[in-house]
């Protein structure tokens, strides 16, 4: 009894202590990195969200007058609308996408080269796949503009029409996170048992019923993964938008994050635009913990 008491309260080894300072040593890069860029930016634009901030001057404590502002502000409804409409044709467009070139490689294709080809897009900035699309969408020297001029006799202004701009920016979005999202999913198809399979062809069930009674079922974890990395993304969505419509034509393309940028950096009210991005923050909080909280996401019909 003395013994194990006695190992409970000796002092740790020379060695075990060395160990704990050569951990703290390789984490301290990782610590900094998120006390600088992470948590003191989250803190400073908390405080910044309830003063009237525009640079030359210093904060002025203003309560709560901004959240009133937001609340009677047009403009800030708005882009949340043309926001939410973007994130819900990105998340829909992207899983149903990424699902079916999972399944395909899954069931088709063992090529290593196929994935690779199909993850490059993934690997492309942003402003790069924004600008390419912007050349071939372009309604008079675009190739799928050309196309579609030939086969129908008029070319459709994809950024330059209000009902358009949302659904090209979405397929853009699509299109870049589609290699990413595939494999992700196609990890998870990869962690499903093939006597699962076995045991419903046995009982008479069709590739498609599999598909709907096993498959779907079996991958909600890493779906539910791929939704919420989605929503977040679409949310966030900038570059893209900045590079190709700039929020056109007539604010069609006007999401929240472009209006937040023209409010710190061309209108330098950094107060109100502290206080739009603390209200993003909450929101995809809200979110992102209703969609686990409904999709069971830390279940799996495999337990």
């Amino acid at each position: 009894m003395k013994s194990r008491w006695h190992e409970r309260t000796a002092k740790p080894s020379p060695a075990r202590r060395n160990d704990g300072r050569l951990a703290w040593v390789l984490i301290a890069p990782a610590v900094v990195g998120f006390l600088v860029f992470y948590a003191y930016p989250t803190v400073r634009g908390i405080y910044l969200s309830f003063t009237d901030f525009h640079v030359l001057t210093p904060p002025k404590w203003v309560g709560l007058a901004n959240f009133r502002e937001l609340l009677h502000d047009d403009v800030f409804w708005h882009s949340l609308g043309v926001t939410v409409y973007f994130v819900i044709l990105s998340v829909v467009l992207g899983t149903l996408i990424s699902l079916m070139t999972a399944v395909i490689m899954h069931r088709l294709s063992a090529s290593t080269v196929i994935r690779g080809m199909i993850m490059l897009p993934f690997l492309i900035s942003n402003v790069v796949a924004a600008l390419v699309w912007s050349w071939m969408l372009d309604p008079q020297l675009g190739i799928i503009n050309i196309v579609i001029e030939k086969l129908t006799g008029q070319s459709i202004m994809f950024f330059g029409s209000g009902g358009w701009a949302i659904p090209s920016l979405a397929a853009i979005m699509v299109w870049k996170y589609l290699g990413y999202y595939a494999l992700l999913i196609f990890a998870g198809l990869q962690t499903i048992p093939p006597t699962i399979y076995e045991a419903g062809r046995v009982d008479g069930a069709s590739e498609l019923q599999m598909f709907r009674r096993l498959t779907i079922p079996l991958l909600r974890p890493i779906l539910v993964m791929v939704v919420i990395l989605t929503v977040i993304n679409a949310f966030q969505v900038f570059d893209i938008i900045e590079v190709t419509t700039k929020g056109g034509p007539a604010n069609a393309s006007n999401v929240l994050q472009m209006y937040i940028y023209d409010k710190a950096f061309s209108q330098f009210d950094f107060g109100y635009a502290a206080t739009m991005s603390l209200a993003l923050l909450a929101l995809l909080i809200a979110v992102t913990f209703t969609q686990m909280r409904l999709a069971r996401a830390d279940e799996s019909d495999l337990s």
